[in-house]
């Protein structure tokens, strides 16, 4: 009996190592709003990578800009579709605060039913859902599977209250050995140092927001009219274009970016300025955007006429004299890096991770978040120097393709979802 029970614990002991070994079988990448942007283009780096090693599934709002779908058809990547779309848009009265926490509450209620019917055993749910705001829904879930998320923001500076009950929270999350978080920048992760124990922050491995190179290659290779691509989406020729990517918000400096433009083109008429977005707009926000009176020097495009796939979009982009974001809240936006991987020279805010990209002079030019003086003044040093322009483009574009490469994240997150099964032994 004693030589039976040897040999039933050494073998038990041999099924738990080669547990700890195995690859997810499939990998869940899951959120439930509809904007689209940073988050998303990171799930699908990550997951365009592992999709030959183990399964992926994306799921997500049904109203979903189609523009996404279309990449996701595009990269052979399964998903599904939730019913119920969270409200993340701005509470700024009591009533709207109290219908955001409802629906906060109905959207999660839904999704955790529509996971129901998953079977989670060997495989990893990487979310959309933050501690600080769905505890519970985490806890559930850690219940059921391994579970990560990204942090793609740092943690702002709270109130005391606010702050001992974030505290409070990560404590009761990250009790669960099944939840772990990525970092999408340094500046992220170091936010989380107050809210989590030393052993749990060392863990925290950084998975940057990043650039394919593949993908930046063959948009810098393919075929390039200037004037065909300029007359097809109704821009004047012979001008020199600023560019910006991203939602149409104030977070973004959408303002500052117009009172910029609106500080050139009074005395530099050839300067023309587009901004690429998902974004719908209100009837104020065209009234206000009319109030700069900047008429054919400004251009809003909607990011689905530019094309079906992300690579449609990097030619674009290459239609782009200078590149400028902003922004005044920010992780490490992928539309910056995407913009400095093709070599355009970029003009961005000194907030958050942005400054572990852009190093101010060396790979990029960084002003103070809603100077525009300083925007437009930075834009016509560039405009009225072109081996600036040169030299910046080119560092920056090194740095990122260095520093900020899919295939490189990808690899850590892998290795991360493997990792998480080590728990096992």
């Amino acid at each position: 009996m004693t030589a039976c029970r040897h040999l039933a614990n050494y073998l038990k002991s041999k099924n738990i190592n080669e547990l700890s070994e195995q690859t997810p079988k499939q990998v869940f990448y899951v959120w439930n709003y509809l904007e689209w942007g940073g988050a998303q283009v990171y799930f699908l780096g990550i997951a365009s990578r592992i999709k030959d090693r183990t399964k992926v599934k994306f799921i997500f709002p049904k109203e979903t800009n189609r523009q996404f779908i279309n990449f996701c058809d595009n990269l052979g990547i399964e998903y599904e579709f939730l019913e119920i779309v969270g409200d993340f848009q701005p509470a700024p009265t009591l009533k709207r605060k109290l219908e955001r926490h409802l629906n906060k509450f109905q959207s999660e209620i839904s999704m955790l039913k529509f996971l129901r019917k998953y079977d989670f055993t060997d495989s990893i749910l990487h979310i959309e859902l933050a501690p600080w705001q769905s505890v519970l829904s985490l806890s559930r879930l850690c219940l059921r599977t391994k579970v990560f998320m990204t942090m793609h923001n740092a943690l702002p500076a709270v109130s005391k209250w606010r702050n001992w009950l974030w505290k409070l929270k990560f404590a009761l999350v990250t009790r669960f050995d099944n939840f772990h978080i990525f970092a999408s920048n340094q500046d992220a992760k170091n936010s989380l140092k107050p809210f989590v124990s030393k052993e749990f922050f060392e863990k925290i491995k950084v998975t940057y927001t990043n650039v394919n190179p593949d993908e930046v290659d063959e948009a810098l290779q393919s075929q390039f009219n200037r004037e065909e691509l300029l007359e097809k989406f109704g821009l004047p020729k012979e001008k020199f274009y600023v560019f910006c990517l991203g939602q149409f918000i104030d977070r973004k400096g959408r303002w500052t970016f117009l009172e910029a433009a609106k500080k050139i083109s009074e005395a530099a008429p050839d300067v023309c300025f587009v901004w690429i977005s998902n974004s719908i707009l209100t009837a104020e926000e065209s009234a206000k955007i009319e109030s700069y009176g900047l008429g054919d020097r400004f251009f809003l495009i909607k990011s689905e006429t530019v094309g079906n796939d992300h690579l449609d979009l990097m030619k674009f982009l290459r239609l782009a004299d200078v590149f400028t974001l902003p922004s005044f809240v920010e992780g490490l936006p992928i539309s910056l890096l995407e913009a400095m991987s093709l070599g355009i020279p970029s003009i961005s805010t000194n907030v958050y991770a942005i400054p572990e990209a852009v190093k101010d002079g060396e790979t990029g030019i960084l002003i103070e978040a809603g100077d525009s003086e300083a925007l437009a003044e930075a834009i016509n040093a560039l405009k009225n120097d072109e081996n600036l322009r040169k030299k910046l483009g080119q560092n920056g574009k090194d740095r990122v393709l260095t520093n900020f490469n899919e295939k490189k994240v990808a690899e850590i997150a892998f290795q991360g979802y493997e990792k998480s099964f080590e728990q096992n032994k």
